[in-house]
């Protein structure tokens, strides 16, 4: 028997703009698009999920975008209800959650046999040997769960599973960064992030999970390619079929591996920033432990390159010049896994303000690049006066310290990660400045001067729990400070070239 209608069903999770919150079907939360303000959910993976799927459904329902105009018409006068409704009704009977035949994103043909607890579902209970931090789920006997969370959960599955042998491979875009512009409404949002198609053939050959007959088990190929961004956002990853008890909860699933993603001509993932590697070529941007995304932040802007998320610059084409236009946002979110590895490292899910100066004719990516460039180059010099102090310190008593014992003792100072997050802080405020009337060298200096205040700061803290010490740790600390003194040195000239140029003007 067929049940729980993804279409009609609430399982969604939306903020309205009078910030009530509520769960909506696939059909109420795109006709009410403009007075949703976002979707929301615990799990980051969850909420770009919800994004990609969505965005399928768009795709299939308006063929379309196919160019810039198409885009352009859908974000001023708004997505076509009547046609999203037909689409809808037309394959209502592949959104049934339960269903015998065709179960929304599931496979029917997954053996009996191959049975796993709902936490299979999802990054966030799955853990067993690798807990996630105030996690207690029992994965061996965890319950049961609601189908609208296990409707998102497997979304969430299609789009960030990861390699683990046995042809387990990993969705097509897992292990880095996705940006997701944020507007005024979730119209504007969705708008966005719905690229237009390369050309109509791109278009004419795509299609969603839900259009097409389950596959049959084993597969007879491994990978393949996607056909579209429809395809891409509704990826296979993992063959699933949900178990439904009779009180309409799910305890356990089939699961097994899915289709594996072939991409030979690197075709980008609109979501994604990218960098050119020198080795590999194009590589997408990906999070790292030991740093933070603002670090990286210029790689989700436009420039000549065309590197950034095509979602960003589909965003600053749909606004023109038009202020009140611009995604006053981004959402970066994703998780981090080290490959060949089954263990998810951690995922993340931050908001970046979105430089208004987008708007203009100039890129702005060069000049945070610049900004971003000073404060690392900065932080060498920290690091080496750290350094320098750690081997001074471990070389006592004639020892001659390993530099990966240095760095260790570097690692867990707390100059370095001091330093990060109060610059951190000001760079969110640094974003704000950047308007189409401010004059970015003016700019430029408030930044090095937070540079300078911030690194003066983070060695006098370090200085001030070294003083108390003895006379070992203080020759340490004296010989170790130069090239935070010579880097303060060259702050202070920089910035005094600077501070002139302001008064002329």
């Amino acid at each position: 028997m067929s049940r729980f209608n993804l279409i009609d069903e609430k399982w969604i999770p939306v903020r309205f703009l009078d910030e009530n919150r509520e769960e909506l079907g696939i059909r109420d939360t795109l006709l009410r698009a403009k007075e949703i303000a976002v979707i929301e959910d615990s799990s980051p993976l969850v909420v770009a999920a919800l994004h990609r799927f969505l965005l399928a459904v768009l795709y299939r329902a308006l063929e379309g975008p196919t160019d810039i105009d198409q885009a352009k018409a859908l974000f001023k006068e708004g997505l076509p209800n009547e046609r999203i409704t037909l689409y809808l009704e037309k394959w209502r009977d592949r959104f049934w959650l339960f269903d015998e035949k065709y179960p929304c994103g599931q496979n029917p043909n997954v053996q009996k046999n191959e049975i796993e607890p709902w936490t299979k579902l999802t990054a966030e209970f799955n853990a067993t040997s690798n807990k996630v931090l105030f996690d207690h789920t029992d994965t061996k006997n965890p319950g049961a769960r609601k189908p609208m969370e296990c409707a998102r959960w497997l979304l969430s599955t299609m789009s960030f599973s990861i390699s683990g042998g046995r042809g387990y491979y990993p969705s097509p875009s897992p292990n880095a960064m996705m940006c997701i512009p944020l507007g005024r409404n979730l119209h504007q949002t969705l708008c966005y992030s719905l690229v237009p198609y390369p050309n109509r053939d791109v278009m004419r050959g795509d299609s969603a999970l839900w259009e097409r007959e389950p596959k049959t088990l084993p597969l007879g190929t491994p990978k393949q390619m996607a056909t579209g961004y429809a395809d891409l956002y509704s990826w296979q990853s993992r063959m699933i079929l949900l178990e439904e008890l009779p009180s309409g909860e799910v305890a356990v699933t089939r699961f097994v591996a899915g289709q594996g993603f072939d991409n030979p001509s690197r075709n980008p993932d609109p979501m994604q920033p990218y960098k050119t590697d020198t080795t590999h070529g194009k590589l997408p941007v990906q999070f790292r432990e030991d740093r933070g995304t603002w670090r990286d932040f210029d790689s989700l802007l436009p420039d000549d390159a065309a590197l950034a998320p095509l979602t960003i610059q589909n965003a600053i084409r749909l606004a023109g010049r038009r202020i009140d236009s611009m995604p006053k946002s981004v959402l970066v979110l994703g998780l981090r896994y080290e490959p060949p590895s089954a263990n998810v490292d951690f995922w993340r899910m931050e908001r970046f303000s979105l430089p208004d100066a987008l708007a203009g004719e100039h890129y702005v990516r060069v000049e945070i690049k610049k900004l971003l460039s000073e404060a690392e180059d900065a932080q060498k010099s920290l690091w080496s006066a750290c350094s320098s102090f750690a081997r001074d310190l471990l070389s006592r008593g004639d020892r001659n310290p390993d530099s990966k014992d240095i760095k260790k003792f570097v690692k867990q100072m707390s100059a370095n990660s001091w330093y990060w997050s109060t610059l951190e802080s000001r760079f969110h405020e640094i974003l704000r400045e950047y308007t189409l009337e401010r004059d970015s060298e003016d700019i430029r200096c408030q930044w090095l001067k937070s540079v300078q205040d911030t690194l003066g700061a983070a060695w006098a803290q370090h200085s001030a729990s070294v003083s108390t010490g003895d006379a070992w740790a203080i020759r340490a600390l004296v010989k170790a400070e130069g090239p935070v003194r010579r880097k303060l040195n060259e702050l202070k000239k920089e910035i005094f070239k600077l501070e002139p140029q302001q008064e002329d003007a």
